[in-house]
This record gives C-alpha cells, structure tokens and sequence, in this order.
C-alpha cells in the first residue's frame, strides 16, 4: 500500500483530500497543525495522526520520514496572522527558515518550507492530485444568473483579483459598480468580504481567482458555506469564482444556500465575451 502524507490546516479541504486518497487505495499519514486544524473527522478519515504547532518544523518532517512519507499534500489555511498574534513558537529549524527569507509573502514562505521538506526526500504534490473533482466548472452554478451590470462587476473584479495576486497580496476582491470596495490581505477571503460590504451595502460582487502562475502545491483558492455565510451578512449578491481553479468544498450545500439566499455563484473565465 501507498503511502500520501498529509499536511492539515483549516476546514474540511483536508479531511476531502485523505478520502480521496483512501479510496484510491493509499494510506494517510496526517498532521494537523495546531492551532488551526479544526476538522474533527479528520483523524477517523486517516490511518495515523499526529497534532503538531505549526511552528514546529524539525518535528514535522521528522513525523512523517517516521511513518515512511515521501510524497506529501498540504491542504487547508494556516494564516500567517498567527505568527504576529504570537500562536506559533517556532523550532530551531523554523527559526533558521524565516532568518533567511527575503519575505514573509505567502510564496516566499511556502516555497521555503518546500525546500525543507524536499531536503529529507519528502516531495510535495499538487493539492490537485486528489482534489481535481472538486474544482469549480465553467458557467452559472446556480439557477439565478447575474445581471448585465453584475457581469461587468465581474469581468472587471477579475483583472482587479488577478492583479492583487500577482502582488501576492491575496485572492480575493470585493466590488460594486466597477470600485473596488475590498481586497483580501492577511485577514482572509471571509473577513474581506464583510468588511466589503460595510463599505458596499447591499449588492456588492465577490470574485475569488487562482494567482497569474499559481504554484497548484499550495495556497489554491477555495470557497466553502462559511464563504457564503460571509456574503449573506455582507449581503452581496454575486460569488465569481476561476473556474477550473479554485475548490468548492460542500459543493450541494453551498449550492442550497446560496439559492435559499438569493445569491447568484459563476465559475467564470477570462475568455468568455
């Protein structure tokens, strides 16, 4: 039997991707990282678990050479805002890591930690390799489609996102009537979204996409219920996610809700006219 190893962060995304991977018949080896590994199914959907601070490095890798991984896949969010509110208490390896960084930008960090790992012979996948059936297709999602102005809202908030990603600054960007009402930094796409619709009101556009050369190990955008829990009290009415490039997570519920609210959800692509 094949052995994945998993490195687990926030929300459910971990816990799709060990089920996957068992039914193709791999064992899971999992790590959550504390303090944000939330999911509590996620140790019965794996073969071994171990919690370990995500600033623990040396333990990490050693954790998983320990129990025979060589390929790994990191899934969910782990937010850097930990390290500044004082969660993490890194090793001595983790200390070295961040001595040496140009920058504390999302890539920066996350190809750092890629080279760790690939210095003990642990190669790391695309999360896509057991989460492609997840990705967001080309096309309204929903029954209720957007309006001509929504679809300039999101034809123009798609340049807007993809430039806030090559600044690698984000995802995500909030929008009403061509203005920018919000970009997503540090505090994530949920809190992005209400603070957009503060300044928006009612009626306000959310568009998710990949960055321009998105690195599929890492960081690969996501949306899930609390997203669309998010736009119903920023009271938005449009979600436009890259299709082919960003994962729905809960596909059938967030599918419900968002009908139930009245929002409309668009996989969208730059080429479509």
């Amino acid at each position: 039997m094949k052995t994945i190893g998993l490195i687990a962060g926030m929300g459910k995304l971990p816990r799709l991707i060990a089920e996957d991977a068992r039914q193709r018949g791999y064992r899971v080896v999992a790590v959550g990282l504390e303090p944000v590994v939330n999911d509590k199914k996620l140790e019965s959907a794996v073969d071994v678990f171990e919690l370990i601070n995500v600033g623990k490095l040396d333990k990490l890798i050693k954790t998983l050479k320990k129990n025979g991984v060589n390929e790994v896949v990191m899934a969910g969010k782990v937010s850097k805002e930990l390290i500044y509110k004082g969660h993490v208490t890194p090793d001595l390896r983790a200390i070295k890591l961040l001595w040496k960084l140009k920058d504390r930008s999302d890539d920066t960090v996350m190809l750092a930690i890629t080279g760790e790992l690939e210095k003990d012979g642990i190669r790391l996948l695309e999360t896509t390799s057991f989460s492609s059936g997840l990705l967001a297709p080309e096309g309204c999602i929903t029954k209720k489609q957007p309006t001509k102005a929504q679809w300039k809202d999101i034809e123009w908030g798609y340049d807007m996102a993809k430039e806030v990603g090559r600044l690698d600054i984000g995802q995500t960007v909030v929008v009403k009537e061509q203005a920018v009402m919000a970009v997503e930094a540090i505090e994530g796409t949920d809190e992005a979204i209400k603070r957009g619709g503060k300044l928006a009101g009612a009626g306000a556009v959310v568009i998710k996409t990949a960055k321009p050369g998105q690195d599929l190990r890492f960081d690969v955008p996501a949306v899930g219920l609390s997203t669309i829990n998010s736009m119903i009290e920023a009271e938005a009415f449009v979600l436009a996610v890259e299709a082919g490039a960003t994962l729905f997570l809960e596909k059938e519920e967030i599918i419900a809700q968002a009908e139930e609210a009245g929002i409309v959800i668009v996989g969208y692509k730059k080429s479509r006219k």
